[in-house]
């Protein structure tokens, strides 16, 4: 049974960091992968920044962000699936290429490996985008579908060391995929077609269809 904790989220934050330190110290080994999934609107990006950043500072442990939305198939892509309109749902997405890069990234052979960052700002994955060294101890790999049940995503739970799962209300959900296409300017029609539509419905998957956590922490507030 995961442990549910509820707080702000710097306490939360501080939270995850410390029980990836713990998990890290516990297993001995020079490297281990942390997953932090939950809905579009959940807060886990911002929690997974927060998390490294207390990490490195508070813990001193060289810590790293790995975010699954690099994964996103190409535009191009997507239109030749007819799935455009639905990026972001489950299958819009390389689970197969995210799992390789985990289980490369958790055996830490190379001495630099480089991973792909989504650009939300033009809605496109940079190859490449950042890099992480050999040395770094603690990889907080952060996405919406990091521990789906469903074929072929229930591949990926087994290669982490620590899951963690934010937990947010629905209309909390709603409230903010809302803002968050009002910041990029999308008028009133656009932002409910989006959020109804895609977002909202993709969370209530999410939420409905992730294997239990070690951790649960709840990002409502």
């Amino acid at each position: 049974m995961a442990k549910d904790i509820s707080n702000s989220i710097e306490a939360t934050a501080k939270t995850i960091a410390a029980a990836s330190a713990e998990r890290f110290g516990a297993l001995g080994r020079s490297r281990i992968v942390v997953a932090i999934a939950g809905a579009p609107g959940s807060g886990k990006s911002t929690l997974a920044e927060q998390a490294v950043d207390l990490l490195q500072r508070q813990h001193g442990r060289r810590a790293a962000l790995f975010p699954m939305d690099g994964y996103h198939y190409d535009d191009a892509v997507l239109e030749a699936m007819g799935r455009r309109p639905f990026k972001g749902a489950i299958d819009t997405f390389d689970a197969h290429g995210l799992r390789h890069m985990l289980a490369r990234l958790k055996a830490n052979e190379d001495d630099l490996i480089a991973v792909p960052v989504f650009d939300r700002s033009i809605e496109i994955a940079r190859a490449g985008g950042r890099l992480i060294p050999q040395s770094t101890e603690i990889i907080v790999c952060e996405g919406n579908y990091l521990l789906a049940r469903q074929a072929p995503w229930d591949r990926l739970k087994p290669i982490f060391d620590l899951t963690i799962f934010v937990d947010v209300d629905v209309e909390t959900l709603r409230h903010r995929l809302q803002e968050r296409w009002r910041g990029f300017g999308l008028d009133p029609q656009e932002i409910a077609k989006k959020v109804e539509e895609n977002d909202l419905p993709n969370g209530i998957f999410i939420m409905s269809n992730s294997a239990e956590p070690d951790l649960r922490v709840n990002n409502g507030a």
